[in-house]
């Protein structure tokens, strides 16, 4: 199966070079060309545009930031849409409001491809890892004949329901993600103004019941003060704008999202959307 790869990030890098491995043929586009290098000597094609990407392939993945980088890749001048076809295949990891996944299996349809929703719970570690959790919207059959691509990138796909789905999954994962976030900064900066050494906080918070993989994962950057980006802060900000719109109009109650959005917003504003997410701490700290 030949793939088109989307968008060379923090995540899109990791996951082609998964698919690579996996001995998938992959051609992929940026529209930063020179972010395509690491792939590039990996053994992937490169393509000049969106098009001659998703025309030379049966699948088109895009891991881009948001629904104006998508429609740009897509339906912009020299997009991928016009490469579509009866037996093609559009996978969007992107995180996107599922108002827009609905919409956009709307247009591929349209053009008598295949749409799957598939953003992903996890970061730059579980997709150097090949370990992400993927949530996947639309047809079963669709995302069954996906298996063998889900699989070089991930550790388990989970089928949430009918396109737009898998983004509605998203927005909630995100939504969760955030506000443990900024719970466990704050406990910490409670903790260590009380007279407790960071260690032992660490150790605490850990071993009792609510430890989990998250706060592990973010232990190093509390002890060292550093927070080189796994999750950017500004990736966060901008999905919790999406996780609140969707709030709005399912009509879904989520006071504590706003006050951590609101948070969020304060970390953009002191120029620290480049750090990960977990530089909310020096905001509670």
């Amino acid at each position: 199966m030949r793939i088109a790869f989307l968008g060379m990030g923090i995540m899109g890098v990791p996951m082609t070079l998964n698919l690579l491995r996996a001995g998938f043929q992959v051609t992929v586009w940026n529209r930063n060309p020179d972010k395509c290098a690491p792939v590039v000597d990996a053994g992937a094609s490169q393509a000049e545009t969106p098009a001659e990407a998703a025309g030379a392939s049966e699948v088109t993945i895009l891991m881009l930031t948001g629904p104006e980088a998508c429609n740009n890749a897509l339906f912009g001048q020299d997009g991928a849409s016009s490469a579509l076809a009866s037996g093609k295949a559009v996978v969007n990891m992107s995180t996107v409001p599922p108002a827009y996944s609905r919409e956009l299996a709307q247009r591929i349809a349209e053009l008598n491809a295949d749409f799957v929703d598939a953003p992903v719970a996890g970061s730059k570690v579980p997709a150097e890892q090949g370990a992400l959790l993927i949530l996947a919207g639309g047809d079963p059959a669709e995302i069954e004949r996906l298996t063998p691509v889900f699989n070089a990138m991930g550790k388990r796909t989970i089928h949430c329901g009918e396109a737009g789905a898998g983004s509605a999954m998203k927005m909630a994962n995100n939504l969760l993600l955030a506000v443990m976030m900024a719970g466990y900064s704050e406990a910490v900066g409670l903790g260590i103004k009380g007279g407790v050494d960071m260690e032992t906080l660490l150790d605490v918070l850990r071993s009792g019941p609510m430890g989990c993989g998250l706060f592990s994962l973010k232990e190093d950057m509390f002890r060292q003060g550093e927070f080189p980006p796994q999750f950017p802060a500004k990736h966060m900000a901008k999905d919790l704008r999406f996780a609140m719109a969707s709030a709005r109009e399912t009509f879904a109650q989520t006071p504590v999202g706003d006050k951590v959005l609101a948070l969020f917003e304060t970390v953009l504003e002191q120029g620290l959307g480049e750090e990960d997410f977990a530089v909310v701490a020096k905001m509670l700290g």
